[in-house]
């Protein structure tokens, strides 16, 4: 099992260290309790691995991740040993307990089992719903796997406490909670797993239990000495020579532009602090550390706390950078909304991952930041095209104290010609006109003006002139540049990767409200409203139709159609 998982990440590469850590418990798991019908629920799931090549997902387990082949994650649509969905983090209780409640309702008598770790247990949620479980008298089984890792070493007092369990301190948490404790197991340690499993199987009574097994995430890794990163996810790599075949890059990627940015204005100015919510390396956040560790927050999964202790940080004029993922902030946007946005504090978030991301699929897209954070009050939302304008928008959030300010950036190789030194913020709200057309006019925001680019050069060879603006900014919009364009061409297109309801929504509800929507006609080019398969990001933007091509054929058609 476990030289499958290594062969597998080898061709496709993908989270495998999880799944390493779990081989002995996902055997045991599906020897003891029978499955299906009894219900087994992967809280993240990236540690799913070895569950799929059990449930009849071995012969495909090499196109994990790849378009068309298996999601990297469990998925209900992929198989009936997939109960629950689940890429995010911390859902894994709260769904066992309303299958457990749904059988207790039919007079079932299947188990419930929910595996949780690998960081998932610093989420808030976890507690929420052991809080309800611990009240009633459902049967659910809960494992903790504690590994004591997410992607980075665990944080927090969390750790410390299951640290003091493996020692053998007691009373814990848990049974506080309303759960029978049992355990630390050695999770490799097949014997004792069975034997516990059968038991908490066969065991008499009601209410919930927590089984505490400890593993080790990575166990049996082929690499000799790896890096905390390659404990999680690795690129492919030859499985002899252990040589990984990630290609070189030809550019920094804005991850990293956005960190030397951040380390920069910390320099400068000592009261900018940054956060991040157990994402240290995927962020950048692990080089700012380095130079400024009393300054950097890891606050283990908990998007809810990073936004409201930044927003604490704001009250007391420090200048607080929440570094999150797209998909990821969508956890804490009541925060959000009711710490940071209504009391309109100078929160500036750096929003990673924005639009598609590949491989990891729809779960971790970040498909909708632009519709969630540009319809708040007061908030500012920036996206870059290239280096240079993510390190000044970066400048600009950092210079910014009337209110939130959110800049958005894709995952990957930044565009453009980065200048390291650039540091001159924008006005607030003006986009830049790039090329100019007579017959079409694209309104480009963020990662996606490369392609607006391509696409007019492609369009001017069949005779077909447009304008190619970046508008910079979804929130304040350039209302000048925006009108001009309405004004002086036929075809107006706006692009951007972000699902309906960002970009696009505020640009036609100013034109609206300026009657110009008579004066030329309006083509919305969005992610489509349905998820994005998971595959490369060139293959994901081809499927969406913002790649060069899709764009330059939706110009045509909409030329087409009004001749």
């Amino acid at each position: 099992m476990r030289a499958e998982v290594i062969a597998a990440a080898a061709e496709t590469g993908g989270h495998f260290g999880a799944g390493l850590g779990v081989v002995e418990l996902t055997v045991a798991l599906h020897y003891v309790f029978d499955t299906p019908r009894d219900r087994l629920i992967w809280d993240v799931s990236h540690q799913a691995y070895p569950h799929k090549i059990l449930t009849g997902r071995r012969h495909r387990i090499r196109s994990i991740r790849q378009r068309g082949g298996l999601y990297g994650f469990t998925q209900r649509a992929e198989s009936p040993y997939d109960p629950f969905g689940a890429a995010h983090s911390s859902t894994s209780i709260s769904a066992g307990l309303g299958m457990a409640l749904a059988r207790d309702f039919a007079g079932g008598r299947n188990h419930v089992v929910a595996v949780i770790g690998d960081g998932a247990l610093s989420g808030g949620m976890a507690y929420e719903a052991m809080n309800h479980a611990g009240s009633l008298k459902s049967r659910l089984i809960v494992i903790l796997n504690d590994n004591g890792m997410s992607i980075a070493p665990a944080v927090g007092a969390l750790d410390r406490h299951l640290q003091d369990l493996r020692r053998g301190k007691l009373p814990s948490l848990f049974e506080g909670l309303g759960f029978r404790h049992e355990g630390p197991v050695d999770g490799h340690d097949m014997s004792a797993l069975l034997d516990t499993l059968t038991g908490l199987r066969d065991a008499p009574g009601e209410g919930p239990v927590l089984l505490h097994v400890v593993t080790e995430k990575g166990r049996g890794h082929p690499f000799p000495r790896p890096d905390r990163e390659r404990y999680h996810a690795v690129p492919k790599f030859d499985p002899v020579t252990l040589e990984f075949k990630t290609p070189k890059a030809n550019a920094p990627s804005f991850t990293q532009v956005f960190a030397e940015g951040l380390v920069a204005a910390a320099r400068q100015d000592d009261k900018v602090v940054a956060i991040t919510a157990a994402m240290p390396s995927g962020t950048g956040l692990d080089i700012f550390a380095e130079h400024f560790p009393s300054r950097c927050f890891d606050v283990g999964i908990a998007e809810q706390h990073a936004v409201t202790l930044a927003a604490g940080l704001a009250t007391e004029g420090m200048k607080p950078v929440c570094a999150i993922y797209s998909t990821f902030l969508q956890r804490g946007f009541d925060q959000v909304v009711h710490d940071v946005a209504l009391q309109r504090l100078p929160v500036r978030f750096a929003i990673d991952r924005a639009g598609l991301v590949g491989q990891d699929g729809a779960t971790h897209a970040g498909a909708y930041d632009l519709g969630y954070m540009a319809m708040l009050p007061g908030m500012v939302v920036m996206a870059p095209a290239d280096a240079v304008e993510l390190r000044r928008m970066l400048a600009t959030a950092i210079a910014h104290e009337d209110g939130p300010i959110a800049l958005r950036y894709p995952r990957g190789e930044a565009a453009g010609i980065d200048q390291p030194g650039e540091s001159r913020p924008l006005a607030i709200g003006k986009g830049r006109l790039l090329r100019e057309g007579i017959d079409v006019a694209l309104l480009s925001l963020g990662g996606r003006l490369g392609a607006a680019l391509a696409a007019a050069e492609a369009l001017e060879a069949e005779g077909i002139s447009v304008t190619v603006a970046d508008a910079r900014f979804c929130k304040p919009l350039d209302t000048e540049l925006i009108e001009g364009l309405a004004r002086h061409h036929g075809l107006l297109v706006t692009v951007e990767d972000g699902a309906a309801g960002g970009f696009s929504a505020h640009v036609l509800r100013h034109l609206a409200e300026r009657d110009l929507l008579a004066r030329t006609r309006v083509r919305a080019l969005t992610l489509p409203d349905r998820p994005i398969a998971h595959g490369t990001p060139a293959e994901q933007y081809a499927d969406a139709g913002l790649d060069a091509a899709g764009i330059a054929a939706a110009i045509r058609a909409a030329l087409h159609s009004h001749a």
